[in-house]
């Protein structure tokens, strides 16, 4: 679909949303007013309004009518589905999903902060959140830890893992593992334990790569469909090109399986320019985009926060409402937690985020120290969760 048959189709989703009156109630709650609404769920980019009442989305449309106990006005801001954040360490403290808020994020994955050792304090602070939130329980049971969370290959514990994931099913979305060299003694054997613990459940495996001891090739043949590659724009050695810049023959065939390619911009050797540029300069986008963010991240110049690490696609001239599918519409699809969610559509969950997209002169940072200017910057204005309007401190 061309630039122009979108706009068109869009104005008619709109139209017809407008349309709806049988899921209106007879007072929303909440109008958020003359926005530029985006949802890629449903091919909408047109100025108008949002209407809230019980928690779920009521109406979309231009115009809306009614008494709202709150109107919130919108002009020349984005109104787009919530953010979904599905690599986080969130799961650290219950500051985490406060953080996350003040960003636009309206659910969020926990990437193995920690394995079966602090399974029990991670699923407290999950079920402490107030956006849906789920962890990836580390394979190694100590979780992250400075020396490598499975250089001693004991550590990759798959009867600890496997019990920690029982006690906690509710909680656990998968299962991640950390394959840097440095990190994994055996990368390769790490990953099928991961995979065995994962398998045991129907869960998937978030991979992390860049820098591996073993060629990525060799890893893709231990993922199955589901299953998600994070820090897909890692440098060499062993990042998801070949040596003549090209992205791997397995690479897309692990695209065509089933297995997401997701970015986790993070802060430590996981994005560098050139990297970037030169994997999408072949055309391979990604999936999804991430923050791999904490608590800490507002003070770190290579994330601030999930719209900054959004702007640095729109600066490469990716079209806005695809920015924000990447955040929304596609990262709903990976995780079961989130699949009712990162959409407008009437009747889902009101859970929404509110942008200012500003022009200017914009300075973006990756992990090694290296800044590119850009004209274009997301920042948050505002974040609606389950049809409450959130309080920023």
């Amino acid at each position: 679909m061309n630039r122009r048959r979108f706009v068109c189709a869009a104005a008619a989703g709109v139209a017809a949303l407008a349309g709806s009156r049988g899921l209106r109630a007879a007072q929303d709650d909440l109008v958020i007013r003359g926005g530029r609404v985006i949802d890629p769920s449903l091919r909408l980019d047109a100025v108008g309004d949002v209407a809230v009442a019980g928690g779920r989305i009521t109406a979309v449309g231009q115009g809306i009518a009614g008494d709202a106990a709150e109107v919130v006005d919108a002009t020349g801001r984005l109104v787009v589905p919530g953010l979904l954040d599905i690599h986080t360490h969130y799961a650290r403290d219950l500051e985490g999903a406060r953080v996350g808020l003040a960003g636009g994020v309206t659910g969020w994955i926990d990437a193995g902060s920690g394995g079966a050792d602090q399974i029990d304090e991670m699923a407290a602070v999950v079920r402490s959140s107030p956006q849906p939130a789920a962890v990836l329980i580390n394979i190694g049971r100590a979780g992250i830890l400075p020396d490598g969370d499975t250089m001693d290959l004991r550590l990759a514990d798959v009867d600890a893992a496997t019990d920690a994931v029982s006690r906690h099913r509710d909680v656990v979305a998968g299962v991640k593992v950390r394959l840097t060299r440095g990190v994994a003694a055996d990368d390769v054997e790490v990953l099928r334990r991961a995979q065995e613990v994962a398998s045991s459940f129907g869960l998937p495996v978030m991979a992390h790569i860049g820098q591996t001891a073993s060629p990525l090739p060799l890893l893709l043949d231990e993922m199955k469909p589901g299953d998600i590659v994070t820090h897909m724009f890692a440098p060499p050695p062993n990042s998801i090109l070949d040596g003549e810049g090209r992205v791997f023959p397995e690479v897309l065939a692990a695209r065509r399986q089933g297995v997401w390619f997701d970015v986790a911009n993070g802060r430590t050797g996981h994005l560098r320019w050139d990297t970037f540029d030169a994997i999408l300069a072949t055309g391979f986008w990604p999936d999804t985009v991430s923050t791999d963010g904490n608590t800490t991240s507002a003070t770190a110049e290579s994330v601030i926060d999930f719209p900054n690490v959004l702007s640095k696609f729109l600066n490469l001239g990716l079209p806005l409402d695809e920015v924000i599918g990447l955040a929304t519409a596609n990262a709903s699809r990976v995780f079961p937690l989130l699949r009712d969610r990162g959409t407008l559509n009437v009747g889902a969950p009101a859970d929404i985020a509110v942008l200012e997209l500003r022009e200017g002169t914009f300075q973006f940072v990756d992990n090694y120290g290296n800044t590119r200017t850009g004209n274009q910057r997301l920042f948050p204005a505002g974040t609606v969760l389950g049809g409450r309007l959130v309080e920023q401190a």
